[in-house]
């Protein structure tokens, strides 16, 4: 492997590593079970169970299963949040389990919380809608602004650890949590702050969400084969499957974290973003916002393309996000795109929208510390412009040092993340 090294875009920082890690998703609870899942290349994909999906042309979705709120939230406070904001809330007490911190030692001016959503209370804002035409403006429940505008998740995280420093926001589409933990590691690595709980959260399997996205014709189709419907760089393909949870990462300066003697399990050492500057929902034919945005990690890190062995793609399952991504792969890396193993779990989550960066970038983390690569399932057809090593089918370990995650958004909007296999 060479060790040449792209130029640094910015001065030394502190460096970054990964703690805690909470994950909710259609996959199951916690890293453990999601961990295991994706190895095992099980799908999280069924048939819709919170409506009736009769009229719909998709009736399949990744639900979170087995969730209960009570379990994270008070009764009082659950009727105040739309689901998302759950997913946030549970996912961010995950983390901070799993980051074995002392809850007491996030409070203060040295923590801040970092998480978006793409859509946010959608469904708390359908509900909304239906009372207005129904029983008229007077009987709109007070608690509807808080329940369902994104930065609430942020803000409930922030209040229950007691963490005063910055509480953000943000909502770039598919990218959400990539920019939210990539914003994260920057604020961390410049010293204004010790921890970050950042990621991102979403709940958008509801009549609305569904609705517009089939409208739109970027949803499969392939309702009698649940399971197997999200099939990234697969030629036959038809689309994404909508999905629901949250990804939240415990970010947290190096010394401090070895001061405490922290679990550690993986480093962040790069973060890319762009914007394609070219249509509001479809990605640029040439794949070069996708590519500039991996370059500006690889830069930010001062890593050489040919360092990079593995890639968790943004891989949705859809005809032309596989194509373009796969395109801007071979421009970010030259030759070196045909040695990498570049794999999408969304074949096994679907397609976590605003959360998904944060599900992918734990992907990245535990394949690092674990030695293993997770599969894309449903790789059955190879695709003459997909051409590169998917991982297909099963898990493969393999000794390799920097990951990349990738993701992008409607808008044009990018977000790299690069992970480095931690060693003092």
């Amino acid at each position: 492997m060479s060790t040449a090294r792209f130029p640094r875009s910015r001065g030394p920082d502190k460096r970054v590593v990964v703690t805690g890690i909470g994950l909710v998703s259609p996959m199951g609870m916690g890293v453990e079970e999601n961990w295991t899942n994706l190895l095992e290349g099980k799908s999280g994909i069924d048939h819709v169970t919170k409506f009736d999906v009769s009229e719909y042309a998709s009736k399949i979705a990744g639900e979170v299963k087995g969730f209960d709120p009570l379990d994270f939230l008070e009764k009082k406070e659950v009727r105040k949040m739309d689901p998302f904001i759950q997913y946030g809330v549970a996912a961010a007490e995950l983390a901070v389990k799993d980051s074995d911190i002392d809850p007491s030692r996030l409070h203060g001016d040295r923590t801040g919380v970092y998480v978006g959503s793409g859509i946010g209370g959608i469904e708390a804002i359908t509900k909304t809608v239906q009372t207005i035409f129904e029983k008229g403006p007077g009987r709109v429940s007070p608690f509807f602004l808080i329940s369902s505008i994104i930065n609430e998740a942020a803000g409930v995280i922030s209040i229950k650890y007691k963490a005063r420093g910055p509480n953000l926001a943000n909502a770039t589409a598919c990218a959400t949590s990539t920019h939210s933990i990539g914003d994260s590691f920057r604020l961390v690595a410049r010293g204004d702050v010790d921890i970050m709980i950042a990621g991102g959260a979403e709940a958008p399997v509801t009549p609305l969400g569904m609705s517009g996205f089939t409208s739109m014709r970027a949803l499969s189709l392939r309702n009698e084969e649940p399971k197997k419907a999200s099939r990234p760089f697969d030629a036959e393909r038809d689309g994404f499957v909508i999905a629901e949870g949250a990804g939240i990462f415990i970010l947290e300066e190096l010394g401090h974290a070895l001061k405490r003697e922290a679990r550690i399990y993986a480093e962040v050492v790069g973060y890319g973003l762009s914007g394609d500057a070219y249509h509001p929902s479809a990605p640029c034919i040439d794949g070069e916002g996708a590519s500039l945005c991996m370059k500006s990690a690889l830069a930010d890190a001062g890593v050489a393309p040919e360092e990079v062995e593995y890639i968790n793609a943004h891989g949705t399952s859809t005809p032309w996000n596989d194509k373009i991504e796969t395109l801007a792969i071979k421009k970010t890396f030259g030759d070196h795109a045909y040695q990498l193993a570049v794999s999408s779990s969304k074949s096994m989550t679907g397609h976590m929208l605003g959360a998904a960066g944060g599900m992918e970038a734990a992907v990245c983390v535990l394949s690092l510390n674990n030695q293993i690569m997770s599969p894309t399932i449903n790789y059955d057809n190879p695709d003459p412009e997909c051409d590169l090593d998917y991982v297909p089918n099963t898990s493969r370990p393999a000794e390799f040092v920097y990951a990349m995650s990738n993701s992008f958004g409607f808008g044009g909007t990018n977000g790299s993340l690069l992970f480095r296999k931690f060693d003092e």
